[in-house]
């Protein structure tokens, strides 16, 4: 196949909200846009050292249909669900759940000063996995693989291969419906990295410090930016005035109907007034 760089077909700014129980955050995926990041739902960016911005963390509540991945770059946050699950979340960790048939969960910080900063990311599941039994995957940072690059910059590979002249990483997530790829990358002022893709994949890059350029000059994503790539099988980044931290995002899209109602995510509206009925007869996790 010949090779083809992908190059900006969109940019994104995200923008400040709250979720939980008053938590601030950036939000930078849309619905209106949902038929061109499929299978994308939502990614959140939370960065805060006000603990009246994160206190109140994300008291229990229920999702169905899609995955949530949470990943954490400063701070603590400890996870229970309904089944009596528990997981604590710290610096450079990763938890993949897979809500599917239904989850009742909290996230709330194990902190009362300091920096909290992380991201939670939803992908869509197929239909064939909408109604399947909810499982996870939780690694800690010593389970990430990281690729070392020039002058100090790196490649944190959390899901699918990053592949190199040295040869392939492969990240610790397996198993998901999308064949995801999720990489942490920071590159020093100047530098640049090529990553070869899944040519059938979506990709996104959102930068969270910094400056990037996406398949050359003039095609500029900033901190706070995300950008939905065009198709191809590669990808070109370089860092222009700063060092940049960013996230690649890869999956193959599902090319189902998505209709998504707070923390339900179904193929149908019927199926998602079936979700707030089984959550409010009891019978959501059934």
């Amino acid at each position: 196949m010949t090779s083809k760089t992908r190059q900006l077909a969109d940019t994104i700014t995200a923008f400040d909200t709250s979720d939980g129980s008053g938590v601030k955050l950036k939000r930078c995926l849309s619905r209106a846009r949902q038929d061109l990041l499929d299978p994308f739902i939502l990614l959140d960016e939370f960065a805060t050292d006000n603990v009246a911005d994160y206190i109140g963390g994300f008291p229990e509540h229920p999702h169905r249909g899609f995955e949530t991945v949470t990943y954490m770059l400063a701070g603590s946050m400890r996870h229970r669900d309904h089944l009596g699950n528990e997981g604590h979340l710290k610096p450079g960790s990763v938890q993949w759940m897979t809500a599917a048939h239904g989850i009742i969960h909290s996230e709330m910080p194990e902190q009362e000063q300091g920096l909290l900063h992380g991201f939670q990311l939803w992908i869509n599941l197929p239909a064939s996995e909408k109604m399947k039994p909810p499982h996870y995957q939780e690694f800690g940072a010593e389970m990430i693989p990281i690729v070392p690059l020039a002058n100090d910059g790196y490649v944190k590979v959390i899901a699918g291969e990053f592949v190199s002249d040295a040869g392939k990483v492969s990240g610790p997530v397996m198993g998901v419906a999308t064949q995801p790829l999720y990489f942490d990358v920071l590159l020093t002022k100047g530098q640049g990295i090529h990553i070869p893709v899944d040519a059938q994949q979506t990709v996104l890059t959102y930068v969270y410090e910094g400056d990037l350029n996406v398949g050359g000059p003039g095609n500029s994503l900033m901190t706070g930016q995300l950008g939905l790539l065009t198709p191809g099988t590669d990808i070109e980044l370089k860092t222009r005035d700063y060092d940049s931290r960013f996230l690649v995002l890869a999956a193959r899209p599902i090319r189902e109907p998505v209709v998504q109602s707070g923390p339900f995510v179904m193929n149908t509206h019927e199926e998602i007034e079936q979700a707030f009925r089984d959550y409010r007869n009891g019978t959501l996790t059934l």
